[in-house]
């Protein structure tokens, strides 16, 4: 396996900026397989370029981070993708703003409404709240995950993450492994993943399957060292224990004991498997710190890396959008 290969076969000129379909980027569900590989065409270029100015796409646009769930990770990356794109960004603290006080989402959108931001980055702990806000501002808006429904981003920086490593998405057996039904990201990345051509799977107790699964297109193990067995990709997640109603899984001890990956499990994969995690991980949980923090295998720290440069393709997509439609 080549460690260091970005090569695939392009589907577009990486250097022209993309152009979405749609005003909005609210889910990884329906989009085609050359807009995704467009995307990360550009996000590779992103990636291999991370301070050159090859776009200053927002330059004189304003972005505004609207996170009601804490994350540094996403908002962090989102945050430096528009600044290197040149907007200039407006991060909301939901914990300080009227929202804590009462206010309703769609008041929220009325007051950003007046503002006139171009660009708002949502975070939200329900279901289609992305959309709704959508349809209530006159800003592009970037679903930055919305309960247990999608993070697009996510599914496309992980996708950047494995095909820089390895060159290629189509034909790799993927093992998502962990709280599959409450994981927006694991939604997103069946959703993309799948499209690509990955053979997906899901490896969780249960308790933990998501609903409709056998609509999914995905295999489904609830015995670890069996999912991931020949796996090339094992994609861990953790327990969304706020998201639980506390009878799902047995002890932590003994979920790592039957679900967590250490490397006597990880070596029922294949023998190049690479290992993921979209954060934050619970170690001792779903995995444990040897084989998190091995450099050899883990592409965990390049996920987040990868963040900045995914995330830059998707803010100048929307804002080549903003342009044409002016």
């Amino acid at each position: 396996m080549n460690k260091t290969s970005s090569k695939h076969s392009a589907s577009v000129d990486a250097s022209v900026p993309v152009s979405l379909p749609s005003k909005h980027l609210l889910g990884i569900e329906g989009m085609s397989p050359l807009l995704i590989r467009a995307l990360l065409d550009r996000g590779d270029m992103f990636a291999s370029n991370p301070q050159s100015d090859i776009s200053a796409a927002l330059k004189g646009k304003t972005i505004v981070n609207l996170f009601y769930e804490n994350s540094t990770r996403t908002r962090v990356s989102f945050e430096l993708a528009a600044k290197r794109l040149g907007g200039s960004v407006l991060n909301i603290a939901v914990a300080g703003s009227s929202v804590k006080k009462g206010e309703t989402l769609l008041d929220t959108a009325t007051t950003l409404n007046a503002m006139h931001p171009d660009i708002l980055v949502v975070r939200h702990n329900c279901a289609g709240a992305a959309k709704l806000l959508s349809q209530h501002v006159d800003a592009a808006v970037i679903n930055a995950g919305d309960g247990r429904h999608e993070h697009p981003t996510q599914a496309l920086l992980d996708a950047l993450t494995i095909r820089r490593r390895i060159g290629r998405i189509e034909g790799l057996r993927i093992a998502i492994c962990g709280d599959i039904a409450n994981s927006r990201v694991a939604r997103s990345n069946i959703h993309l993943l799948g499209t690509l051509g990955a053979e997906m799977r899901l490896v969780c107790p249960s308790t933990l399957l998501p609903a409709a699964v056998d609509q999914m297109g995905v295999s489904v193990f609830t015995d670890l060292e069996t999912g991931i067995r020949d796996a090339d990709i094992v994609m861990m997640l953790r327990l969304q224990t706020e998201r639980m109603a506390g009878t799902e899984t047995p002890s932590q001890r003994e979920y790592f004991n039957f679900f967590g990956l250490d490397k006597a499990k990880l070596e029922r994969s294949a023998p190049d498997a690479l290992i993921m995690h979209p954060g934050p991980m619970n170690r001792g949980v779903e995995i444990d710190s040897t084989t998190a923090d091995d450099v050899e295998k883990s592409l965990i720290r390049t996920q987040v890396e990868m963040g900045v440069a995914a995330r830059m393709a998707c803010l100048e997509a929307l804002a080549l959008g903003l342009d044409n439609a002016s």
